[in-house]
């Protein structure tokens, strides 16, 4: 088993289950919720996301190009979904979403496993910016569902 870091963030909006789970089915709103800074586009999608659904995109981490491949393992619309990167910057990501039907809006839950690699020097770099780059870029996103779908 790969050691690895967690990431955890809870985010209520006054939103219904259906819609709010059809905003992050869709791969293209990925771009609408990351930060400017790390340049992220979306290079390809399926034409329907469903288990075994691959996508592919490009991001710029402090100014290197990188291209990342995730695979949607588990599609249960609408309570969640699971991505795991096949390719990409981290040794492992492993990203778990899910939605819940909660005083009249839902509560998404994002719960990101993750490791880097080159073993000593991935675990330095992590506590130096990777750790901050990731709670800032979840941030950024909590900020962003909050100005589209309130809460």
């Amino acid at each position: 088993m790969i050691p690895y870091h967690v990431l955890e963030s809870e985010q209520w909006v006054p939103r219904p289950l259906e819609e709010v789970f059809e905003f992050f089915s869709n791969a293209r709103n990925l771009e609408l919720l990351t930060p400017p800074w790390v340049k992220f586009r979306v290079l390809t999608m399926p034409i329907a996301m469903e288990a075994g659904a691959r996508i592919r995109y490009k991001i710029g981490w402090h100014g290197l190009p990188m291209r990342w491949t995730t695979e949607i393992t588990e599609w249960n619309p609408p309570d969640g979904f699971r991505d795991l990167q096949l390719s990409g910057p981290y040794k492992l990501w492993d990203h778990t979403h899910r939605f819940g039907a909660v005083d009249g809006g839902t509560l998404l839950h994002d719960l990101v496993k993750y490791s880097l690699p080159l073993g000593f020097l991935g675990r330095i770099a992590h506590s130096l910016w990777v750790k901050k780059d990731v709670e800032r870029i979840f941030s950024y996103r909590r900020e962003r569902i909050r100005e589209m779908f309130g809460g």
